[in-house]
């Protein structure tokens, strides 16, 4: 067996291969109600890998490669995870970061850090002390202890390339590469165990991990597991002193951009691109500074201003770099960096949906989109779904921007909404898309398209409103904004779409919500220190990945879609 052989299968040590990990073991009837064992399996995201590393072995380690697509379900990616696989491409991938990170963790600078136990032969075998860190680090990657026949197979990988190598520290880039490309590191196995009463339960570390992936995007840290293992974090007192930890850790940041990139879709900007002709400004600073705008602007008004959720949408507060006040046309006294600014009141500029990120992103590569704007407000931020076009439908009037008689988008949008197989979705959409009229596909300012003056007056459901700062009222005055919002913690902490079942608990979760002002750590302890966020459900079988059920990434793609104007 060659040593590349060997580290695959050491990889696989103890647990399902690469390939299969989604559904080997797991349960896919209601028999998972009854039997301890594994009940959930999710893929952990290029977030989650990156921070893991960071954490289990320094920031100053560099992950250099191509992650496996990930997969939006019900809107989250969160959602998607416990649907995928890897398939050997991707594995390749992954086997080729692991040896990178390997490589560097156990450098000539950087080893000692590692390496705590005395070698007695740097050029020879040393099982013990092989052992000792495949244990420590194995518990970090894993998130709970290593069984035997996960230690021993590793430490005899070891020794065989030392073997080979006459030195140490190659035979243990074996090893550690092995952990870094074993399923159980890869993927977030969910278990589930008896209580003292015989009822079944997520186990400690499950429960460990579902804390440290919603508040910290992050493996957990050895005060979480420690309560795991002891079985101490099933207690409600010590599970409330571990929440207050960690949602007073700086890390909670980590959280909540980790959740706000998913479900504001902010990865789709990894493909974004905007016609040159039109857009010289766009480039990729411009596009990763719109993350990094939003981001900020979520973390200052959530945590550090503790403030409503729902002024997200009328705040004039956010922060700018050079890149974004040229697209903005304002001052930036800062010569470089990141600097707070506010809009001033009669501006247009009100809310995250009057910056970049969200502009930019639902548009075409060459002009604004009504449609696609206004179908993610509905589906992002109400939890509205929009069903797809009709296959047959004629979208030759919204597409034709030359006609003379039909100059603003909104004329050709009340036009092709005379179809009456289109008039349904459109009435729900196209006033919301309007309203933002005022800012082109790149989120500049304008007042005027093909020298007509555009209106941005708008009406749904009988109120009416107008332009941006008009549409950031009405949806902070829209409960089902705050209900969304807790519906999406939810799922992106469970990793599973909610339903039926679940309604009773959302209803009470965004009473809660609303009694403690809006605020999102308080949201965030609500549902993490529930025993709804720790039930056991018994997974249903994955569909088939030939389309995810989102309308909207589709419609965020560069390319144009037929009738999202």
């Amino acid at each position: 067996m060659t040593i590349a052989a060997a580290v695959v299968a050491g990889a696989l040590a103890g647990g399902t291969t690469p390939t299969n990990a989604q559904t080997s073991g797991v349960a896919t009837d209601a028999s998972a109600q009854h039997a301890p064992g594994i009940v959930a399996t999710r893929r952990v995201t290029e977030s989650q890998y990156r921070q893991t590393i960071a954490d289990v072995f320094g920031s100053d380690i560099e992950v250099n490669g191509r992650f496996e697509p990930e997969r939006r379900e019900h809107l989250l990616l969160a959602v998607g995870a416990s649907m995928l696989s890897i398939s050997a491409a991707g594995f390749d991938q992954y086997f080729a970061m692991a040896k990178s990170v390997s490589d560097q963790i156990l450098d000539d600078k950087r080893r000692a850090k590692l390496v705590t136990c005395e070698l007695a032969n740097p050029q020879g075998i040393d099982d013990q002390c092989t052992t000792q860190i495949v244990q420590v680090y194995g518990r970090k990657l894993f998130r709970r202890p290593l069984t035997n026949d996960e230690i021993q197979p590793r430490v005899a990988i070891a020794a065989e390339g030392t073997r080979q190598s006459g030195d140490y520290y190659s035979g243990l880039k074996l090893a550690m590469t092995s952990l870094l490309t074993a399923p159980q590191f890869l993927f977030r196995i969910e278990m589930a165990e008896r209580d003292p009463s015989g009822a079944l339960r997520l186990d400690g570390y499950t429960k460990a991990a579902r804390l440290s992936y919603l508040l910290w995007d992050t493996t957990p840290d050895d005060e979480l597991l420690a309560a795991a293992q002891s079985g101490e974090i099933h207690s409600p007192v010590v599970l409330d002193k571990q929440l207050a930890r960690l949602l007073a850790s700086s890390r909670i940041e980590d959280g909540t951009r980790a959740f706000f990139s998913d479900m504001l879709q902010l990865d789709l900007y990894e493909t974004l691109t905007k016609d040159p002709m039109i857009f010289p400004k766009f480039s990729q600073a411009v596009s990763d500074a719109a993350k990094e705008q939003t981001l900020k602007t979520l973390v200052d008004h959530l945590l550090t201003q503790n403030a409503d959720y729902r002024d997200l949408f009328t705040t004039r507060t956010t922060f700018l770099d050079r890149s974004l006040a040229s697209i903005y046309k304002v001052p930036l006294l800062a010569p470089e960096g990141w600097t707070k600014y506010e809009f001033p009141a009669e501006s247009d500029h009100a809310g995250l949906l009057t910056q970049i990120s969200f502009l930019g992103l639902f548009s075409h590569p060459g002009r604004s989109s009504p449609t696609k704007r206004g179908v993610a407000i509905n589906e992002i931020l109400l939890c509205e779904p929009t069903p797809l076009p009709p296959a047959n439908v004629d979208f030759s009037i919204v597409n034709d921007t030359k006609n003379p008689n039909l100059r603003t988008v909104r004329s050709r949008l009340v036009a092709h909404s005379e179809d009456e197989s289109c008039s349904g979705c459109h009435r729900k959409s196209d006033p919301l898309g309007l309203a933002l009229e005022r800012f082109d596909s790149l989120g500049q300012h304008r007042i005027e398209e093909n020298g007509e003056p555009i209106d941005v007056a708008a009406e749904l459901s009988g109120k009416k409103f107008s332009g941006a700062r008009g549409l950031g009222e009405t949806l902070r005055n829209n409960p089902k904004v705050a209900a969304c919002v807790v519906r999406n913690v939810y799922a992106y902490g469970t990793g599973r779409a909610p339903d039926k079942t679940d309604r009773q608990f959302l209803s009470a979760r965004v009473k809660a919500f609303v009694g403690e002002q809006y605020r999102f750590r308080p949201l965030l302890k609500q549902i993490a220190t529930s025993p709804e966020f720790f039930k056991v459900v018994a997974p249903k079988p994955a569909p088939e990945q030939s389309k995810p059920k989102n309308t909207i990434a589709e419609a965020a793609q560069p390319t144009a879609t037929p009738g999202a104007s």
